[in-house]
């Protein structure tokens, strides 16, 4: 689906062009065509591959999608891909954004996510200076917003792991602990796979071997940079946490059983002394000590309470009840 098609001239908005006439602005001076797709057909990238002359493998990644983030060169233009991380039903929602950038032209396609970019445009249009320094900085832009919306992420994969944090030590918190760690642990793997490929991605872009339509970005591309490697720095923070949590967790779950094993141990022991006793009493022997007594029964049923007593306290003194 098209969302925008727009031309600019020396950074100055032209207007809202029709696809079939991109060509011909491309061929004015000083002129740089910006189109967006949203989940694109398979015939609206054949026409965008035929009005910039895409390359045929670039348009290929775009079309089928689910491609590891990265930036490649195909002749004097670049192909960015960039993952775009939300929720859905509960769910972590990956998305993915294409980027084709050539010298005077943007296309950038979004597949299966609802982010909205439409600021990105507007921030541009507002900064006309920065906007002549031609597609780069387009480019630029965008990587920025993609960036910005992986912050509020990291905010809530804190957030969650510091209310979990605070119920480590909680009875019977154990098990349900365990399972939202690993839920968190799941989350934080598919940031860490949208970030850490495309910071490599981006230290080349600010690097000396920059594409010549980045050059004129470049400084603009290491704050990207640094905005990722603070993200992928606060991602390896969260990692060792959940670690070291589901360490303490499966601690805490490995000492409750301890606890319950005590417990009927300590019962089993205190039974198996009445046991024994009523064992001993009930052989029948006649000759057996007090058998004929008339207070022999209510002595032995006195004996093996006594003991019971004795054993409950010891054990509840040990902590074992």
């Amino acid at each position: 689906m098209l969302i925008n098609c727009t031309a600019y001239q020396n950074g100055v908005r032209l207007a809202e062009i029709p696809v079939a006439a991109i060509s011909d602005y491309l061929a004015r001076p000083d002129c740089l065509v910006w189109v967006a797709l949203c989940d694109a057909t398979p015939r609206e990238m054949a026409a965008m591959q035929e009005e910039f002359a895409l390359h045929e493998l670039a348009v290929e990644d775009a079309h089928h999608g689910h491609q590891r983030p990265k930036i490649e060169e195909y002749g004097d233009s670049v192909f960015a891909v960039m993952h775009l991380l939300g929720e859905q039903q509960g769910e972590v929602a990956v998305g993915e954004i294409n980027v084709f950038v050539g010298h005077n032209y943007v296309l950038s396609v979004r597949n299966r996510s609802t982010h909205d970019f439409s600021g990105v445009r507007e921030r541009c249009e507002r900064e006309p200076h920065l906007l002549r320094q031609g597609s780069g900085f387009i480019l630029y832009a965008l990587m920025d917003a993609v960036v910005d919306q992986y912050f509020p992420i990291i905010d809530q994969l804190e957030s969650a792991l510091e209310d979990i944090e605070e119920q480590i030590f909680a009875k019977g918190a154990a098990r349900s602990n365990v399972k939202r760690l690993y839920e968190l642990k799941r989350q934080t793997r598919f940031l860490k796979h949208a970030v850490e490929p495309m910071m490599e991605a981006t230290g080349r872009l600010c690097g000396g071997l920059a594409p010549e339509i980045c050059s004129r970005s470049r400084d603009y591309f290491r704050d990207v940079y640094d905005h990722l490697a603070r993200i992928n720095a606060a991602i390896d923070t969260i990692r060792e946490t959940i670690a070291t949590a589901i360490q303490v967790n499966l601690s805490m779950v490995t000492i409750e059983e301890s606890e319950v094993n005590k417990k009927l141990a300590a019962w089993a022991g205190i039974f198996a002394m009445a046991a024994a006793f009523a064992g001993i009493w009930g052989m029948n022997f006649k000759a057996m000590p007090e058998l004929q007594w008339e207070y022999g029964y209510p002595m032995a049923l006195s004996v093996i309470a006594a003991t019971c007593v004795v054993l409950y306290l010891r054990f509840r003194r040990a902590g074992w009840l």
